[in-house]
């Protein structure tokens, strides 16, 4: 393997880890559920392709570059799909979110259960 494309590889992988750690940080850091959801979703998605397109090119074989091709376009199909309905459950269950001022957009549109605050179960 030549020297410009193990660069290559390893500034994808390290590019793959900076985005799967900022999408850690924000699972940690945001309080309200759909910013956190918005954090494993986008970042997570990004970081987890960038790393598996490091690898395969790491690797060299065409029938890996395939198999990430496919596995990328596998992530980028299905994760953000998944936390659209994630979001929709978030916001259906009545769970408060810190996040939204003024006028709610889905107000209308999705019927959003009651939660009343002072039977919630706090966790530690």
């Amino acid at each position: 393997m030549s020297l410009v494309l193990a660069v290559a590889a390893l500034l994808l992988k390290i590019a793959g880890f900076v985005f799967l750690f900022s999408a850690a940080l924000g699972l940690l850091r945001f309080k309200d559920p759909l910013q956190r959801m918005h954090a494993a979703t986008k970042a997570g998605t990004v970081g987890a392709g960038l790393s598996v397109a490091g690898a395969a090119l790491a690797h060299g074989d065409g029938l890996t570059m395939i198999v990430a091709a496919v596995t990328i376009l596998f992530l980028v199909i299905t994760v953000p799909l998944a936390g659209h309905l994630l979001g929709r459950a978030i916001y259906v269950s009545g769970v408060p979110l810190q996040g939204i001022e003024g006028r709610d957009a889905l107000q209308g549109v999705l019927k959003r259960h009651e939660v009343d605050p002072s039977s919630e179960a706090t966790t530690n």
